[in-house]
Formats: structure tokens, sequence, C-alpha cells
């Protein structure tokens, strides 16, 4: 039976309650606004005022429609209030306490029929539900920040719930235009528990001093194309709201992944929680702003090549004939630098230049390169049967197999055929670049330069010094970064470096939520994509990646950092056992038609 839900109660007029309040009231429903700070209801209905007003002015709405919104919408400051709604949703503080107290309160004013929802993103749905007096009303309807843009609405059922209940907030979310996905009752749920382990490994990072707080949002929001990085965004959600939610997930999971990290907790006691208060991870123009302004931690600008005497690089030697090293090939050839492009064979070098070829030849079709640059770039490019053909240039860069082994045998050879001073740099996402160093006679003239696929578009650069790595070439490969019109970022020789280290663990956590039978690939995917804004689900990136190759990585990082929460999910064990590797083979976490 349908359960109209015409008239709603919104509990708590921060933020979130203000954005739910008028994502309800913009569809046509009755809003009661209830807060007990007499300031927070004024502030509301000033911000429901501000937000139509724009939305007219724009253009989304007429003036009458707005005069009809804001008519929905009252305010109180007393719970009796809600005596006559349909369904109540609380935003109140993340707080059992605070949570129980209100739902224990609403039983005594609403009718038997109301609907009663809780906003948490952290806290159990289950034990919010079992101290009320009608447990099979309460359920979870978790909005995302700001609720009016964000199209996700997670419905959180517990044992208890009635599915009567379930269905009526579901269709309510469909009307407001939200695309609800159903989940069960655990911190975080899908979206957060995916969100904030990332984040907390994130700013553990950042607490090692592995990487600066620019180097690894950058890194992030380049080498992945997330709308911001996991820092800035801390500083958003509010760090004190991170370390609760986390605090929540890891007395749940006792996954260490999920134990905060102490940044969190120094930052949070020391007031400094954010945006809202004017300083985070970075320093803002005033509380509330989003203006970042430099502080003691802003890096001064450095100048491409910080000055050393080592020779400027001219030719660029790359190793291999696949699809990464054609298209660094043509980055480097774009760029003006004269490319020799070494194979195994004539055969395979023709092969990777003519690939290259392909790639420009799209760039001009799109307009987006004469074809006259496209010439000149063919021009520079010289395809070479073995790395003989290395003698003399200035800048060696592998892009061979992910196999240690391999690689050494390459570096071995390079050093033997490269002239004294060259720099020679592996693209290696996941191998001791240390390693390659140690195969040679020059270890301080060996670095990483971890291009991202594909090479031509992605911005992004992971600049890996090792331990033995000399300053200037560091130095030489920041200023070819700049020349090539790409971003590099400093990381030390560790696994993953910055993106795959906190990429990867990510993705693992989503396959552990499939193989949990918590929640399917659809909705996951769709919970990170509309409530966290990734340009792909998780399970379309791992099938894109290579399952095999999501496994091996993952496998490199519980090899180096032993924690038990990085061992790799045994799905995705199964999976790549079973040869079902994502697109390339036509099955991975979904099925592909055959390539024609």
């Amino acid at each position: 039976m349908d359960i109209p839900l015409s008239t709603i109660a919104v509990v708590g007029l921060g933020t979130m309650g203000t954005g739910i309040a008028e994502v309800l009231a913009g569809a046509g429903r009755e809003v009661i606004g209830i807060d007990i700070d007499e300031i927070a209801t004024a502030q509301a209905v000033a911000a429901l005022e501000a937000s139509t007003a724009r939305a007219v002015e724009r253009g989304r709405i007429t003036e009458e429609e707005r005069r009809g919104v804001l008519s929905r919408f009252r305010t109180f400051t007393d719970l009796q209030a809600a005596a006559d709604a349909d369904l109540v949703i609380e935003v109140v503080p993340e707080s059992y306490d605070i949570k129980q107290q209100v739902l224990r309160a609403l039983d005594g004013v609403v009718g038997p029929a109301t609907i009663l929802a809780t906003g948490t993103n952290a806290l159990s749905v289950t034990r919010l539900a079992a101290d009320s007096a009608h447990p099979e009303r309460v359920l979870g309807m978790h909005f995302f920040n700001p609720a009016p843009a964000m199209k996700l609405v997670e419905i959180v059922s517990s044992v208890l719930t009635a599915p009567t209940a379930v269905t009526a907030v579901t269709a309510l979310a469909r009307e407001l235009g939200k695309e609800p996905v159903a989940v069960g009752d655990r911190p975080g749920f899908v979206a957060d528990g995916l969100l904030f382990g990332y984040l907390n490994q994130a700013a553990a990072m950042y607490e090692a001093k592995y990487a600066s707080r620019e180097d690894i949002d950058a890194a992030m929001r380049l080498g992945c194309g997330l709308p911001m990085g996991p820092l800035a965004l801390l500083d958003l959600i509010g760090v004190d709201t991170a370390r609760t939610v986390l605090e929540a997930m890891y007395a749940a999971s006792r996954d260490r992944l999920h134990a905060p990290a102490p940044v969190l907790r120094q930052l949070s006691e020391a007031g400094l929680t954010g945006r809202k208060s004017g300083r985070g991870f970075y320093t803002y123009e005033a509380p509330g702003s989003g203006t970042v302004v430099r502080d003691a931690l802003t890096p001064l600008d450095r100048k491409p090549g910080g000055g050393t005497e080592r020779g400027a690089v001219r030719s660029v030697g790359v190793a291999g004939s696949g699809t990464m090293a054609s298209g660094i090939a043509e980055v480097f050839a774009k760029a003006g630098y004269v490319v020799v492009l070494a194979a195994r064979s004539q055969e395979k070098a023709d092969a990777a230049k003519a690939r290259v070829a392909k790639s420009l030849n799209r760039s001009v079709d799109k307009g987006r390169l004469t074809g006259e640059a496209r010439d000149d770039a063919l021009t520079r490019i010289t395809p070479a049967p073995s790395l003989d053909a290395f003698d003399e240039v200035d800048l060696a860069v592998e892009a061979v197999t992910e196999d240690l082994e391999v690689k050494r045998q390459l570096f071995a050879a390079l050093d033997k055929v490269c002239k004294p001073g060259a720099v020679l740099a592996t693209t290696t996402s996941s191998l001791p670049v240390v390693a390659c160093a140690r195969a040679t006679t020059r270890p301080r003239d060996v670095i990483g330069m971890h291009f991202f696929n594909p090479a031509p578009a992605m911005k992004l650069v992971e600049v890996v010094r090792t331990v033995l790595t000399s300053d200037e070439v560091h130095a030489t490969v920041r200023e070819v970064c700049a020349t090539i019109r790409k971003h590099p970022v400093d990381c030390g020789d560790r696994a993953g470096f910055i993106v795959n280290a906190l990429l990867f663990p990510y993705l693992n956590n989503a396959v552990k939520m499939v193989q949990e039978h918590y929640a399917t690939p659809d909705d996951i995917d769709a919970a990170m994509k509309l409530g966290g804004g990734y340009p792909m689900g998780p399970f379309e990136l791992l099938d894109v990646v290579g399952l095999d190759v999501s496994l091996a990585i993952e496998r490199v990082l519980h090899r180096e950092f032993r924690d038990p929460g990085l061992a790799p999910a045994p799905l995705l064990e199964h999976l790549v056992a079973a040869g079902c590797l994502g697109r390339k083979t036509g099955r991975g976490f979904r099925e592909y038609a055959a390539r024609r």
C-alpha cells in the first residue's frame, strides 16, 4: 500500500538540513523545519530566500514558483510541530545520544504511521531504531552535501525496517529527482564507506611526510580525474566530521585502514577543522571561505631546472613498443624533442611509430593539431631495432612490461649504451625504482617518471626519487615535465607512489563490499559517481584497468606495507584465476560485447 508523504519535517537546520528542506519544498512538499536554535531557523529561511532568488535570476524558476517554495517552508523550535508529518528526517549532530533523544521524543509526538528517517552517515541505523518505540518505521535516508545538487540518496534498511517504509521513501527520493540506492546498515554505507577509507589513507600519507599536501591533491585530481584532492575534500567535509565517521567505521570493522590517522585527531582537537574554521590541512581566507591562502607550508615557486649545471635535455630515447611507449614518444615529439623509439625489432619499432601517427591523425581530425605540427612531430621520431640507438640521448625512458627482472636487465643494458650524464628513467607504477638503479653503475642518474595512460592526454607525472637519485637529475626531470606540459608531483620510492597507493585500496574495498553481498557493482558504481563525483565507478575502472593488473598492484602494496586490510579480496583473485580480466577479455565484473 502506498504511503503518501506530503508533509515532511526536517529536524536540524544546519547546512544539510536546510539543503534537504530546499529540495523538498521545491518538489511541492509541505516542509516543517525544526531546530532548537532560533538563529539556525532564521538562517535556514534566509538561505532558502537567497537560493531561490538566485534560481529566479538564472531563469530556473519563476517568481511565482519562488513564492510557492517559500510559502511551503515553515520553521519552529519545538518538536511538537512535527505532529502531523508523514515523514520526519533528522539531521542533528552525529551523536548516538542526541539522535536517540530526538527519535524517542518523536515517538511521543508523531502518529503511528509516520516514518522516521535518520540522516546519519556514520552511526548504526539498527542501534538507533532499536531504541525507538516503533523500530519498524525507522530507516536511514542519507543525502549528500550539497543536497540540492547531489543526486545520490542512500536508503538504509536495518533488520527491523518494514518494507513499506523503504518503498515509500525510495519513491519519494525518485520524485525529488534523486537516485536512490538501497543499502544495508553498516558504518559509512557505500559511498562514505569507500570514500573515508581513501581520505584517511591520504591523511596518513601526508602525516608521514611522504608527499606534500599540494602534490597529494594534484596527483589524485590529475591522475584519477577527481573533482577535488583528498586533503582539500577533508577540509570541505570537516576534519572533525571525518574523524567521527572513521571512528564509527573502525569500531565496526577493526580494519586498520579505518583507524583515524593521528593528524585528524590533532587538527580536530586544535580546532583546525577545515574550511568552517578557516584552517585545516590548508589555510583559508576566512572561516567558511573556500579560498586558499599562502601559509608556512605553501611551497615556494620553483624555477624549472633549479639552477643546476646539468646539460639541457634535447634528445630522448623511449624503450618499448606498447601503448604507453608510443604515447610517451608522442608527448616528447610534440614538445620538440628528438625521439628515438626503440623496440626488440625494427618491425615492432615501426609499428609503435605507426601507432603514434594514428594518434596524431586523430588529433588533426578533431582540430587539436595542425597537419604541419603532426608532420613535424613524426619527423622527430626515429624507430630503432635495439637500445644501441640510445648512445647519444640525454634522457632514456623505459616503458616495457611491469616485470622487475625485465626492467633490471634493460637498465643494465642502458648503463652500457647511454653516454655519461644521461638520465635513466623508469615508468614503473608499482616496482621499486632503486632496484632498477642498482642494476647500473650510476644509480645517481636513475629516477622514476610515472606517466599515466593515455600519456598524451593525462597531465600527471609522478617523479620518483630514490635515496640515491641526485638533486641535479631530479631538477632536470622536473624541467622536462614543464617543457612537455605535464604536472610533476614528487614522491619517494615506495609501492604505489601516490596515486596507486590511494586508489587501489579503495578499489579493493569496493570488491569486498560485493564479495560480502552488501551491494551490487551497479549500486556501488552509481554511489561513487553520484555521491563522490568520481568520473567512473570502481567496477567500471577495474574492468578498464584489467583485473590482473589491479591484482598485481594490490599484491605489491600488501607485500610492502604488511597491512591485513590491504590483502587482495578473494573475489578478485578468483576472477583473475578464471581468466575474467575485464574489458580486454570480454568479462570482468561485467560482460562486454565482443569487439568487431
